[in-house]
């Protein structure tokens, strides 16, 4: 088969990367940083690497990318602990090295015409919407990016009350990611756990919220991306529904090779053909929210 029938042959590369710094945050989770200089190139938000996590586990996993630095030659993963590839990882010291396959994947795809780009992410799936934020905020021009986060842990980065006003916040929710308040990217967090300056409750309460907030002509700029644990995208891809929103979705799946091959990742997702099983490791792992939840 030619490389034009399978675009992702010859952008996914194998690179040995030095670990350069490895961040332990509470509840097991982890910020690791990697100098993986052909990955952080080609690298876009929603794509993601397959690590090697350590000598002796044959399989790799796989992790979203948190950010890049392309001068640097650097790439972030967040992750949480959660079995034994993860536990090694852990390990992992600033020296070593680690093999590192990618990016991998169909990242998400912003519509212009839809500049105010809300996020919507949970627990480990809020890296790629920090990515695709920072990206459009670098873009510049009109591109309106609104993040939400929401975790049952304490967040694995600095948080900060918010000088940037968002109109149809509810009013406990006032602290924000540190980096994107830096660049002026807003931002609000939500949680269970009263972490202090979240909103008690879902993350997509707060978009819900914020959706419900604002007038009828301003959603026809609004576009929703959405990456976390299932009940949280089904709940997304329903409020996106309600308001009429197109909507692109990050999913999580158990990866064996990653690459399409094995095809172990498949999941049912409808097509204008018809219902059809895809890759999310190299048909996605971003989908149309339509198309996976139906309901």
């Amino acid at each position: 088969m030619s490389a034009q029938a399978r675009p992702h042959r010859g952008t996914i590369f194998v690179e040995d990367a030095a670990v350069l710094a490895h961040e332990a945050f509470p509840g097991g989770q982890y910020v690791l940083r990697l100098a993986a200089p052909r990955a952080a190139a080609a690298a876009t938000p929603g794509s993601f690497v397959h690590l090697n996590c350590g000598p002796g586990l044959p399989m790799r996993r796989p992790f979203s990318i948190l950010r890049t630095d392309r001068t640097a030659g650097t790439i972030e993963i967040l992750y949480k602990v959660v079995g034994v590839g993860t536990a090694e990882l852990a390990r992992r010291v600033a020296g070593e090295t680690m093999s590192c396959l990618g990016p991998i994947g169909r990242g998400f795809a912003p519509q212009a015409e839809r500049p105010r780009a809300l996020m919507v992410g949970g627990g480990v799936g809020i890296p790629p919407l920090v990515f695709l934020a920072e990206a459009l905020a670098a873009q510049g021009g009109t591109w309106q990016p609104l993040v939400l986060m929401g975790s049952e842990l304490p967040f694995p980065f600095a948080t900060t009350p918010s000088r940037t006003a968002v109109p149809g916040m509810p009013a406990d929710a006032t602290h924000a990611m540190s980096q994107l308040e830096a660049i002026g990217v807003p931002s609000r967090l939500a949680s269970l756990a009263g972490l202090a300056g979240c909103h008690r409750g879902y993350v997509t309460g707060l978009a819900e919220a914020w959706l419900a907030a604002q007038p009828r002509t301003a959603l026809a700029d609004v576009e929703i991306f959405s990456c976390g644990p299932e009940p949280m995208l089904r709940a997304t891809a329903a409020l996106a529904r309600r308001f009429g929103l197109p909507c692109q979705v990050s999913l999580e799946e158990n990866m064996a090779c990653a690459v399409g091959g094995c095809a172990g990742c498949a999941v049912l997702v409808h097509t204008a053909d018809g219902p059809a099983m895809k890759r999310v490791c190299v048909d996605g792992p971003v989908f149309d929210a339509a198309s996976v939840f139906t309901e």
